[in-house]
């Protein structure tokens, strides 16, 4: 049987070190930091981790009602959503994921920009 993305990647362990790598570029985003002025950012990271984990065919799901509802509190532009896909993508290529991974990762990604994005 073939190994999901997210096994071979290393699990949860690993996937949160992307994920707390990805989260320094976002804090270090004018456009993007405003977005987490007050959150939990441990929490953040826990959840994010998750989500990512879902996207690498990792043992976690996320509905696209439950993306919509966490979002829907934020009035986030297209750019903004594509700033956060450019600094996932920049982040998964600095831990070495091969490009048809990175790929993937990031298209489930933008798969899900009309459950993110205020239109």
């Amino acid at each position: 049987m073939t190994k999901s993305t997210f096994e071979r990647y290393g699990g949860f362990g690993s996937i949160s070190k992307v994920v707390s790598s990805f989260y320094d570029k976002v804090l270090d985003s004018p456009e993007l930091s405003k977005y987490f002025e007050n959150i939990d950012m441990r929490r953040q990271i826990d959840h994010q981790t998750k989500f990512i984990a879902s996207l690498m065919g990792g043992p976690a799901s996320y509905s696209n009602q439950e993306l919509e509802r966490a979002h829907a509190r934020f009035t986030i532009t297209r750019a903004e959503f594509d700033e956060m896909m450019e600094l996932l993508q920049e982040t998964l290529e600095d831990f070495d994921l091969n490009d048809e991974d990175v790929n993937e990762v990031v298209q489930n990604f933008n798969n899900r920009v009309n459950f993110v994005v205020r239109h």
